[in-house]
């Protein structure tokens, strides 16, 4: 390979020196790798404001009334209590994958102290090499994730400050790593303010800067002509404040990029105008404003949006004509448009009509829609790490290449578009905090996905091209599905963990199929009617704020008007990590016969003995048998029976049901709702029929039990069981499914 000149060969080997030396982690890499960026201005020493925990999760006291401006009932003058405004003028260069931008930033100091220092996201730092905390979590810990595409040369991302201003004075800015990831991760930056940003006073910050995209790789990047951006601007983190979340002093709540985790901002407005080569089509977070403006070769489409939390974009010239519809909600008119490539245009129906189907129950169940847009990106062939992405107003769903009615993939592809555009009220209306509380989000939106489809009568589809050829249909129940994979047997972090400490990725995707469990056992045991009440109270107490887990407690807590059951829940699974197993230990249903011994006869003891007992009882079923000659004594004979069962526990307490079946067709249910911590029940009854069957939780509502097999036992073995484990041998079909889900 020949090099222009000498500058070029130095540039290069200080490069390749900065990778190298990173690998082996030397203080040496640190000071490369930084070099390679313009060199930030020496900081001033100033009073910080601490950082959030690097360990912070659930949170376990809830937020004060007033937390971010109180709840917005519908008559302040804007949706959100607006912090940040962000006008960002953005140009793509679509062959070298590049974005020049220049944005300005006005933030609000909600605090009561004057601000000297803010930090800022750099999320796609996260792409730049083996350096950042997202590639040092996949190396370290052995974590995946997704499909796990691996980093092709030249495939690598990252974003650049190249100035950055306050009234005009230069800003210094350095590095730093909140969670205290290694000294080479660059995706939070601290900026040192010429002036400080005086409480309740606002300051607005010139950003240049350049943004290298990755080829499309964890919810971002490019293939070919297809550009998916997101996470691409500078982004302000969140100034917590006491009574928030759980803070009891102001806190920056400014994590890395993990690999597991994803997003958490401030409400604010933007106004975001894109500039692509003509002929291209834009998508976008938002309302597109007039007309797009052409100069000479390129076009400029402008999209604002206010009470949002962040603003994704796609172009490709490679896009079909757009498909348009609208849903007619209470608050107006709903644009819903989909983006696809010819190459799956018998995708574009299917997410259009399951849009709109999550619209209507989104706004029916938890509240009107608010927004006027909906935008779904169906990603080209070879692009699936694009698919199942959420942001505000904005999504991308999935795309196959069969899409039939009663097949698995369709079954997929009407899921995850319902599954991403419902995190456009847990994530984007609600705006949990994503790293800190994983569970909010991605579990509660879960558990409302699938309760749409048992709404709508849907089941997972898990037929294939091999049990269409027999005729055979296999479906698997909703919450059925859920339980497959939720590491039920030996559950590893609580749901209420963050998204980076966890046992392993498996146990994180358990955020999802764990929660959507949980929830729907405590719905089982609520009612339906007491369960939507208290979702509907926290969407309404909580929206266009930020949620902690022990806020949604309060809710579910005040709406359902079961505290106990609900805090014994939460204690349980998601400030611990407690597994359900109950499960029928004995069983057996016998005659009640005379038995042998001394008794007392006239004044005077006599012995029964076994002898003389066998013939009495034989006396009284000949008797019984002549004048019932067709009765079946199972059924009900001369003597009655004695059922014993005795159920065993070896997790956390739940309201527990046993039901007894006999010979004759009647049946006996009894309750154990235990909070002494017992470790096993017995129960006894006395009846004229035989027992004939056994059963825990009969009408399956608890699903978090590690084994649903165990739950019954019969005096005689039926086929029941072999049954039920072809049913999950079915539902292990939908593994594909919930892989494509953990977005």
């Amino acid at each position: 390979m020949n090099f222009a000149n000498a500058r070029t060969r130095w540039t290069l080997g200080v490069a390749l020196a900065a990778a190298c030396t990173a690998v082996i982690g030397t203080a040496a890499a640190v000071a490369a790798q930084q070099a390679a960026a313009p060199a930030p201005v020496a900081a001033p020493v100033v009073e910080d404001i601490p950082f959030a925990s690097p360990d912070a999760g659930a949170v376990t006291v809830p937020s004060a009334p007033d937390a971010w401006g109180g709840p917005r009932t519908g008559n302040e003058p804007t949706l959100s209590d607006r912090v940040v405004a962000y006008r960002i003028q953005a140009t793509l260069d679509p062959d070298k994958h590049t974005i020049t931008g220049k944005q300005q930033l006005t933030w609000r100091n909600r605090s009561d102290r004057p601000v000297r220092a803010v930090y800022l996201h750099l999320y796609l730092n996260a792409f730049e090499g083996p350096g950042s905390t997202f590639y040092t979590e996949q190396r370290n810990n052995h974590f995946g994730f997704r499909s796990g595409v691996s980093v092709k040369e030249g495939g690598w991302g990252y974003t650049r400050l190249q100035r950055v201003a306050q009234g005009g004075s230069k800003v210094a800015w350095r590095y730093v790593q909140p969670d205290g990831g290694p000294a080479t991760d660059r995706t939070v930056v601290r900026l040192d303010l010429p002036e400080a940003v005086a409480p309740g006073g606002s300051t607005t910050l010139d950003i240049d800067f350049f943004n290298q995209l990755p080829r499309v790789s964890a919810r971002t990047g490019y293939y070919g002509t297809f550009h998916l951006v997101g996470q691409w601007f500078p982004k302000i983190g969140v100034l917590e404040l006491p009574g928030e979340r759980g803070a009891t002093a102001p806190r920056w709540n400014v994590h890395e990029f993990h690999l597991h985790s994803e997003f958490y901002a401030d409400f604010g407005e933007y106004d975001v105008s894109l500039t692509v080569p003509k002929g291209w089509t834009v998508g976008a977070t938002g309302e597109e404003q007039g007309k797009p403006v052409e100069r000479g070769d390129t076009i400029t489409h402008r999209f604002v949006q206010a009470d949002v939390h962040d603003f994704a974009w796609t172009a490709d010239k490679r896009y079909a004509k757009p498909l348009d519809g609208v849903y007619h909600g209470a608050n107006g008119p709903v644009k819903v448009r989909v983006l696809y490539h010819p190459e799956y245009v018998h995708n574009a129906k299917p997410v259009l009509d399951a849009t709109i189907a999550s619209l209507t129950y989104f706004s029916k169940t938890l509240g009107d829609y608010p927004y006027r847009t909906v935008t779904a990106v169906i990603p080209p062939y070879n692009a699936d790490e694009a698919g199942g992405m959420e942001y505000p107003t904005f999504f991308t769903a999935s795309s196959y290449a069969n899409v039939d009615k009663g097949t698995l993939s369709r079954y997929a592809l009407d899921f995850v578009t319902i599954h991403e555009f419902g995190h456009g009220y847990f994530y984007g209306i609600l705006a949990s905090n994503e790293f800190e509380e994983p569970m909010l989000d991605e579990g509660l939106n879960e558990y409302w996905d699938h309760r749409m489809n048992v709404a709508n009568g849907e089941q997972v589809q898990a037929g294939t091209w091999w049990s269409r050829l027999i005729g055979a249909r296999i479906a698997v129940g909703e919450f059925e599905s859920q339980r497959l994979g939720g590491m039920l047997s030996e559950p590893a972090d609580p749901l209420g963990n963050n998204s980076w400490h966890r046992f392993s990725s498996g146990s994180y995707g358990t955020v999802y199929s764990r929660t959507a469990t949980m929830m729907h056992d405590l719905e089982q045991q609520v009612g339906k009617a007491a369960l939507e009440r208290a979702f509907k109270q926290y969407y309404a107490q909580w929206k266009f704020r930020h949620p902690s887990i022990a806020d949604f407690r309060e809710a579910m807590a005040e709406g359902t008007g079961q505290r106990a059951l609900v805090e014994r829940l939460f204690a349980d699974q998601v400030y611990a990590t407690r597994k359900v197993d109950d499960r029928i230990a004995e069983f057996d249903s016998d005659e009640v016969l005379p038995a042998p011994g001394m008794v007392e006869y006239k004044g005077k003891p006599v012995e029964l003995t076994q002898d003389h007992l066998d013939k009495a009882v034989q006396k009284v079923r000949d008797r019984w048998t002549k004048k019932n000659p067709k009765a079946d004594a199972d059924k009900r004979g001369p003597f009655p029976y004695l059922t014993r069962v005795l159920v065993r526990r070896d997790g956390a307490a739940v309201p527990q049901t046993l039901l007894v079946r006999f010979a004759d067709g009647t049946s006996r249910s009894f309750q154990w709702n235990d909070t002494a911590g017992e470790r096993w029940w017995r129960v006894g009854v006395t009846s004229r029929s035989r027992a004939v069957s056994v059963e825990l939780d009969p009408e399956r509502r608890i699903f978090l039990d590690k084994d649903k097999l165990d739950d019954g036992m019969t005096r005689e073995a039926n086929g029941s069981a072999a049954r039920r484990w072809s049913a999950d041998l079915a539902a292990l079909l939908q593994t594909a499914f919930a892989q494509l889900v953990t977005l």
